[in-house]
């Protein structure tokens, strides 16, 4: 099993092969996606809302991100892992964004970050990887970013924000970024911007013209509960069959049906 770098995405960028992301927060999943073959395992900062019920990403911290992180890097063997930089890890200066980043590198085993924003990122994306940091970039719906945007809402819609979004794109490319995240944007921009670039783009509810294409696991297993995007694609729902399974357990320990003997010692 081969082990995938930064440079492996490029070429599959440049072969015309699909890059695949998706998130991981503990152990047990990380494993099965990368024994399944996921180029990507992604500790997103959406940790806040599947895994410790939060309305948004804001709460989440740098030792949040670190510690979902090395249970991910403990399982992995061919997957690239790229942990999230949180709200305020990476604005406050360009210090703050090192020692940061490096801490979810040494700590955290991750290979790589992730950091929303464009052009008025640029000298941080650019600060990170000449201390040899792999930064990829996101742009389009940044979470950080909802009070600003007034929510989760498309973006790129109207002429002056997609003219802003390919400034964004061009930013993150010069300041040195390997790959670069386009989250809900109309796929015909999604399009222009990943022939415009020599670096992958990754998309989310941004079309199928990205060079790959990033899902949160949660979504894709069915325990979003009634979270449902338009761009998310169920493909399970082990709602249901959890809640069967433990419904199940539960009759079983009331009806002294379980443990039976051959449960026992």
């Amino acid at each position: 099993m081969k082990k995938i770098t930064i440079l492996d995405l490029q070429k599959m960028k440049d072969n015309g092969e699909k890059i695949t992301m998706l998130t991981a927060y503990d152990y047990p999943t990380a494993r099965i996606l990368d024994e399944s073959g996921v180029d990507i395992l992604l500790i997103g900062d959406s940790v806040g809302n599947v895994m410790m019920g939060f309305d948004n990403t804001l709460p989440v911290t740098v030792d949040d991100i670190i510690y979902h992180t090395k249970a991910v890097a403990k399982a992995r063997k061919k997957a690239l892992v790229v942990a999230d930089m949180p709200f305020m890890s990476y604005q406050v200066s360009i210090e703050e964004a090192k020692i940061n980043a490096g801490r979810m590198i040494q700590e955290g085993g991750a290979e790589a970050v992730k950091l929303e924003g464009g052009e008025n990122m640029e000298a941080v994306i650019r600060a990170l990887s000449d201390i040899d940091i792999p930064v990829m970039g996101h742009i389009g719906l940044t979470p950080q970013s909802i009070h600003r945007m007034g929510g989760y809402k498309i973006q790129g819609k109207e002429e002056r924000q997609r003219q802003k979004l390919l400034a964004d794109a061009r930013a993150v490319e010069r300041a040195g970024a390997f790959s670069l995240v386009l989250e809900a944007i109309p796929a015909d921009l999604a399009q222009e911007i990943t022939s415009s670039l020599q670096i992958p783009t990754i998309g989310i509810g941004a079309g199928i013209h990205c060079d790959g294409q990033v899902l949160v696991i949660h979504d894709v297993l069915g325990l979003s509960g009634s979270f449902r995007p338009k761009f998310v694609k169920q493909y399970v729902q082990l709602e249901p069959l959890i809640k069967k399974a433990v419904t199940a357990f539960i009759s079983e320990v009331k009806e002294e049906k379980f443990p039976t003997t051959a449960h026992s010692f």
